[in-house]
């Protein structure tokens, strides 16, 4: 058996490699199916699906896509209504002096 890293000969039950230091062990299967509920979670909460786009963006792409279109859309909607209250407060208050 070779190493996967230097390509050395190496004895096939080695774990790691005597020559680079590196494991041999296969790298464990990372799920990463998306998820609707990472998406929730960031429109609920937009710091933490904001936190979690950047911690997964390396290692979970599409989990990580979801929780930060969530943090999007939250932060957009959360905009959004303090828009429309704004707006609204200064139609009110226009309309209360006579405008």
């Amino acid at each position: 058996m070779y190493c996967k890293n230097c390509a050395k000969e190496i004895d096939d039950r080695a774990a790691i490699c005597p020559h680079c230091g590196v494991s041999q062990a296969a790298a464990p299967q990372v799920i990463d199916n998306g998820g609707f509920g990472w998406g929730l979670l960031g429109c609920c909460i937009p710091v933490a699906g904001l936190i979690l786009f950047l911690v997964w963006k390396d290692t979970k792409p599409r989990t990580s896509k979801a929780a930060g279109i969530g943090a999007l859309v939250g932060i957009g909607s959360t905009a959004l209504l303090y828009g429309l209250a704004f707006g609204m407060g200064i139609l009110g208050a226009a309309g209360s002096m006579g405008f």
